[in-house]
């Protein structure tokens, strides 16, 4: 318990107010929708995998702080058992997940959604199994095709698995050899080689805040693996939005990729960085257009990958729109780049508050009305 209390502190404030303000607004969230009486139909699979995976994401991302990593540095200077340090930091990273991501997604599933009770409950279940299984496969991550293999094992069951009893059995089943393995992992394993922070940093003759950004990127793999998932959903739009004309879907989608967080708080992630950033002479061509510029050429792979699956599934798309593609990407990146230079995000806990911030909505908020001038205007 008393590692316990150093890490939930370190994620979720002193006195716990980061949880108190999640949970408050997870309940303003889910009455807000429920007297709105709005509601969709969610198939089981659908809100298992939601659930599970958004949650694995989460932890995943807890895991690879890098002043998570530092935190526990300090942990293991004291004389402690190696499977106590290391459940203690599970449960910790587990809470804090489900806490800041889980339990508002839920709120508002639960909300708009007819869930059965043992919906929820098994909804809950994943949820906590997400957590052990993704701790699991983070800590043995050298034997990463195992991992594959298991997470496919996973959704192949969570499928099938039409019976609740069989489905239960199996997610507990995995849970407890989840935590068996946990048991005897070697907790240092949860700690990269090396300093995330030390690593980007090395003396240069010329600075290049290009290389910079590689570096960083390089060094933070989950950055790169959301900008992967962006484009994922630029494929997948089409096929979820086809059925509208394209003059007002394809404002929306270039809206919607825009939300791509990682790439637009390197300055908030890296307080360093802006110390040195505001010291340089000439921040606008050195520091402000090649972020800008980067930021584009981000917004515009996404969009590009989206018109390409959108010629390829709906059928043709106009110069006028790939114009405002071109429109899209470049106010996203300039509103994103202001917004960091005069409103950075500071007195977070770990990287994954930048994450989650309600900040990273304001860009795509603006956009997505800009958007709808937009398709009311070609429709």
């Amino acid at each position: 318990m008393n590692f316990m209390s150093v890490f939930n502190k370190k994620m979720l404030g002193a006195n716990y107010e980061k949880a108190r303000k999640n949970l408050l607004v997870c309940l303003f969230l889910f009455w807000s929708l429920k007297m709105a009486e709005f509601h969709i139909v969610i198939g089981p699979f659908v809100l298992y995998l939601m659930s599970s995976m958004v949650t694995a994401g989460a932890t995943w991302q807890a895991f690879s702080s890098v002043n998570n990593m530092e935190e526990m540095r300090h942990v293991l200077m004291m004389p402690a058992c190696n499977w106590k340090v290391s459940l203690s930091y599970v449960v910790s990273v587990g809470i804090y997940a489900v806490v800041t991501v889980s339990a508002p997604l839920l709120a508002v599933v639960f909300a708009v959604a007819n869930c059965s009770g043992m919906e929820i409950l098994t909804s809950v279940l994943c949820v906590i199994h997400a957590v052990f299984m993704s701790a699991c496969i983070y800590v043995y991550k050298k034997y990463r095709w195992l991992g594959i293999l298991w997470i496919g094992l996973m959704l192949t069951v969570t499928y099938i698995g039409n019976q609740w009893d069989t489905l239960w059995f199996l997610l507990l089943i995995n849970a407890v050899v989840s935590v068996g393995l946990l048991f005897v992992a070697n907790v240092y394993d949860f700690i990269e080689k090396g300093n995330a922070k030390s690593n980007i940093h090395y003396s240069r003759k010329h600075h290049s805040i290009c290389q910079y950004i590689l570096r960083y990127l390089m060094s933070h793999k989950n950055y790169i693996v959301n900008t992967f998932a962006m484009w994922g959903v630029a494929i997948l739009l089409p096929m979820l939005l086809g059925e509208l004309g394209s003059g007002f879907v394809l404002p929306i989608g270039f809206a919607i990729l825009t939300l791509n967080t990682p790439i637009c708080i390197l300055l908030s992630c890296d307080p360093s960085l802006e110390q040195a950033v505001r010291n340089m002479p000439g921040q606008m061509r050195r520091f402000i257009l090649p972020y800008g510029f980067f930021i584009f050429i981000c917004n515009s792979m996404a969009d590009l990958i989206f018109l390409i699956s959108w010629r390829v599934q709906i059928g043709d798309v106009s110069p006028v729109l790939m114009s405002v593609a071109f429109a899209f990407a470049l106010l996203s990146a300039i509103g994103s780049v202001l917004l960091e230079w005069f409103c950075p995000l500071r007195n977070w806990k770990i990287e994954s508050d930048l994450w989650h911030h309600p900040r990273k909505y304001v860009v795509p908020g603006m956009m997505m009305l800009l958007a709808g001038v937009v398709g009311v205007l070609l429709c």
